[in-house]
């Protein structure tokens, strides 16, 4: 059956639903009626974009595409008028490897609108990144980016997105929120080739596993001095300081803190009570 085929090359690629939905621009909702057998002949431009991810551009190997051309009110109907033949658009297979066998290559081989990092050969997809997520980051690059200008100091900060090459290798690309790297020779035209000198990561549900586990271990790994995890939820900031005998130093700080940078010896301090002053804050809505 179609939606067995389909449920088992999603499933061999570790894809999510939600990745599937974000690459190919079928909604989840269809994509779920069409794996349970719920929608058993959707539409070709339905199965053309599933197929385009989930088999690249040669498209699929059962041959299912081919045999439903001519199932009234399958693949074609709406559409295409069921019309005798078609001219498949060359794409690019983006998609066709398991987790932990991708490249850098393939993941700038993705579409430009989709947001991902390469971590360890796993294609990690990200969300879109909420009004508060952006808030903070805008707020604490204007801090560092003041700060260094005030002084004349020879780092850069710069927000995501920015590809930075972090291990040097072929299997990781990350994308912090906000990165700061004070060595040129490691900018390149497509971002950073190797480890910043301080990252910060805004947490968000979908990333704070992330952000606090697998993260944490790869910047500290790769040479980043030091990472801050702001998290808003629980109004803390986690600063983990990598250099020293000593290392890693972890110290926490709350939203009512003045949050010393270490690279630059506590002579910069983010003023974390006037950002969560300026913070928009969603109006609760009364109970009637």
């Amino acid at each position: 059956m179609l939606y067995e085929k389909l449920s088992e090359r999603k499933k061999e690629l570790g894809m999510t639903t939600e990745q599937l939905s974000q690459l190919s621009g079928v909604p989840v909702g269809t994509i779920n009626k069409i794996l349970s057998g719920e929608t058993r002949s959707p539409r070709y431009v339905t199965w053309q974009a599933l197929e385009r991810v989930l088999y690249g551009a040669g498209g699929s190997e059962t041959g299912s595409a081919e045999e439903s051309r001519n199932v009234p009110g399958g693949f074609w109907d709406t559409a295409y008028g069921n019309p005798p033949d078609v001219v498949r658009e060359a794409v690019t297979p983006y998609l066709t490897k398991r987790q932990g066998e991708y490249t850098v290559e393939d993941y700038r081989k993705l579409p430009e609108d989709v947001r991902a990092e390469l971590i360890d050969g796993e294609l990690i997809f990200l969300e879109a990144p909420t009004f508060t997520h952006q808030e903070l980051v805008t707020e604490l690059l204007f801090e560092i980016k003041l700060y260094i200008h005030k002084n004349k100091g020879p780092c850069r900060v710069l927000p995501s997105p920015l590809d930075v090459q972090l291990d040097c290798d072929n299997r990781t690309m990350v994308q912090p929120d906000i990165a700061l790297i004070c060595r040129n020779e490691r900018i390149t035209r497509k971002g950073i080739y190797g480890a910043p000198d301080f990252c910060i990561e805004i947490v968000s549900d979908s990333s704070r596993k992330r952000d606090y586990g697998v993260k944490m271990q790869k910047y500290m790994n790769a040479g980043v001095r030091e990472y801050w995890i702001v998290d808003r939820k629980r109004e803390k900031v986690v600063c983990y300081w990598f250099e020293g005998e000593d290392a890693p130093e972890i110290t926490m700080y709350s939203f009512r803190d003045r949050v010393p940078v270490r690279i630059y010896d506590g002579s910069l301090e983010v003023d974390f009570p006037g950002i969560q002053e300026r913070l928009w804050k969603e109006e609760k809505k009364e109970k009637r």
